[in-house]
């Protein structure tokens, strides 16, 4: 088995992005494999695939979104749970990411707002699939040993731009969502909503027109004499 399971993933060496993300979509193809098999299947796609690029860096990005996007959309065709395999997705994406040398940071805030994007796409609960990236990005940087505050961090952010982009009532429902403790973690949560570069910001004050404080010291000064 092991042997049939290796001559399958060295068939996807060398490919684009696209492509990784129609192989792992024609794998997932039952209830077993969405259960035990995503972190794996994921994680020696995208290894296989990678391990002869020049730019590591610059293509794991891409071909972690396809990779996430491609496991959702197929377990979406056959009923299966999507925050389940987007949390799955996400921690094969940070295994291969650590095993192959990649921006983890980079490559999970990436692969998270592909996976709500994604769960958008397919008319899924996008506040479940952020909460499970969320949970996934967590478990996988203990796993590893990477810094679990500052990808949990990263996953929060890469979750909430996509699910600003969706809309407003999107973007406040995955910001309540991301608020509680999850995993054991929080204030990096919180931290991530205060950083997002779409996250809501407090109205400017109004700005003061040409010569109302001199005005008004004016009235302020004609009220004190005598």
């Amino acid at each position: 088995m092991a042997r049939k399971a290796r001559a399958r993933t060295e068939g996807v060496r060398a490919v684009s992005p696209d492509q990784i993300e129609r192989a792992i979509g024609r794998t997932i193809n039952s209830a077993e494999i969405i259960a035990t098999g995503v972190v794996n299947l994921v994680k020696n796609t995208l290894v296989t695939a990678l391990s002869g690029a020049r730019d590591v860096g610059g293509e794991i990005g891409d071909a972690a979104v396809k990779a996430v996007r491609g496991s959702i959309k197929a377990v979406d065709e056959i009923g299966g749970d999507l925050g389940n395999v987007a949390k799955h997705a996400l921690k094969g994406t940070m295994h291969a990411a650590e095993e192959i040398g990649g921006d983890l940071g980079s490559v999970v805030r990436s692969a998270t707002k592909g996976a709500v994007k994604a769960a958008n796409e397919v008319g899924g609960d996008v506040v479940v699939v952020a909460r499970k990236s969320v949970e996934g990005t967590i478990e996988a940087a203990r796993e590893i040993g990477a810094d679990v505050a500052s990808l949990a961090t990263n996953a929060a952010e890469g979750a909430i731009e996509a699910a600003d982009r969706i809309g407003s009532v999107a973007g406040r429902a995955v910001r309540r969502t991301l608020a509680g403790t999850i995993s054991g973690t929080r204030v990096v949560i919180q931290e991530a909503l205060q950083s997002s570069p779409t996250a809501p910001r407090r109205a400017a004050r109004r700005p003061t027109r040409p010569g109302a404080a001199a005005r008004r010291r004016g009235r302020k000064s004609t009220s004190t004499t005598p």
